[in-house]
């Protein structure tokens, strides 16, 4: 009998395909299950690993394993977006270059926040931003529950959210979206990199880094179970990408998210790369920026703690 394995993902158009069931993997059957919140999930696999398979966060990914979490993450990245744009002012702020924020108070929803590490990383090589002199604040538990945050974190009072800080003025920069201020204030806000996307992609040619946000991750158990199976998830999760990229070109697929893709592939050419090589360069970015922002405690080699597919597919 076919077993059912448990999973839970965004909701990604190259992900839509195993969702209907147009693509299957091979000699399972994924039992979907819908959270409300992403980041939710991600916590829950952190702590407790209730899902057989499921996508994470890659910095709380690499947090769990070094806390010992019984999870290993593939390398099949799911949601790709560049990070110098995303961190947000108050359009009547005095605070124009990154380096202004230093003895300033930036707000985000959780110290380990992937869109926060990314941004803090890229601010620091490019912009020489010293990142102890900035104060972050928090309003979130982090999802690994025994991280002990950094000295120059806080959490804000449970009565008061970021959101209302920067509404009432008392704070003048923070994460947009999940990461940090959610977007009621979007018209209040603008990048606190200007030209971000011109940046971006001058960055991407000079680096051949492509932040990716998202990895699919399976309980070490199940591994143990099924050792084929990274393989037979690799196939089904490139099956289903291409299918989805195909919609994209031929317009088929044209949302605000699609339209996003279709406009990152004149930029990088497969907007969403699986597989280790693929993904090397970005993976090594991501490792040493939660090293240097004190999220690990070592800097592991990629192959160690990202698994490639691609070897036995």
């Amino acid at each position: 009998m076919t077993e059912k394995l448990s999973i839970v993902l965004g909701r990604h158009g190259q992900v839509e395909d195993l969702r209907s069931g147009t693509v299957r993997v091979e000699g399972v059957d994924l039992d979907f299950i819908e959270i409300k919140r992403m980041p939710d999930a991600y916590r829950a696999m952190a702590r407790s690993q209730p899902y057989d398979v499921c996508e994470m966060a890659p910095t709380s990914y690499l947090m769990a394993v070094a806390a010992g979490a019984p999870i290993t993450a593939l390398a099949l990245p799911m949601t790709r977006r560049f990070r110098h744009a995303g961190l947000l002012r108050l359009r009547e702020s005095s605070i124009r270059h990154p380096k202004d924020l230093e003895g300033r108070q930036v707000g985000v929803r959780a110290y380990s926040v992937t869109a926060a590490v990314w941004t803090r990383g890229i601010l620091a090589e490019e912009y020489g931003l010293d990142l102890d002199h900035v104060t972050w604040l928090t309003e979130e538990d982090e999802n690994v529950e025994s991280f002990a945050t950094p000295v120059n974190v806080r959490r804000v009072a449970s009565d008061t959210s970021l959101a209302a800080m920067m509404m009432a003025g008392e704070l003048e920069v923070a994460f947009g979206g999940l990461a940090g201020v959610g977007a009621d204030l979007d018209d209040r806000l603008v990048d606190l990199v200007e030209d971000a996307a011109t940046k971006e992609a001058d960055w991407y040619r000079r680096t051949g880094i492509y932040p990716l946000h998202g990895v699919i991750v399976v309980r070490n158990d199940v591994l143990a179970r099924y050792p084929d199976l990274p393989r037979r998830l690799y196939a089904a999760f490139v099956a289903a990408k291409e299918n989805y990229l195909a919609r994209v070109a031929s317009g088929a697929a044209d949302g605000a998210e699609d339209k996003r893709y279709r406009r990152l592939a004149e930029l990088v050419g497969d907007p969403l790369p699986y597989g280790l090589d693929s993904n090397a360069k970005s993976f090594e970015a991501l490792v040493r920026y939660a090293h240097t922002q004190l999220l690990i405690p070592e800097r592991p080699a990629i192959a160690s703690v990202f698994l490639d597919p691609t070897a036995a597919a």
